[in-house]
């Protein structure tokens, strides 16, 4: 794993740290939300916006333009499948 920038915050006596705000920036983190620490392998944590509900997600993809039913995807499923093997 590479290690691009590297930014220290100090733990007080109550469990608590500030993040520093370049992580703060990076993370699109904003007074109120929250944050997951993720175990990673060798005891290595990271930090992850939490703060975002699928409802946030409302608008990101556009609907198409034609609905498609389950039985078009199935079979778009099963055309692509067939060229694959």
């Amino acid at each position: 794993m590479e290690i691009f920038n590297m930014a220290t915050a100090t733990l007080t006596s109550k469990g608590q740290i500030t993040i520093p705000v370049q992580v703060r920036t990076a993370l699109g983190l904003e007074t109120g939300d929250r944050v997951e620490f993720v175990e990673m392998e060798d005891g290595k944590f990271s930090i992850i916006s939490a703060s975002k509900t699928v409802q946030d997600l409302k608008g990101l993809i556009r609907k198409p333009a034609k609905a498609v039913s389950v039985e078009d995807m199935n079979r778009a499923i099963a055309t692509q499948g067939a060229k694959a093997g």
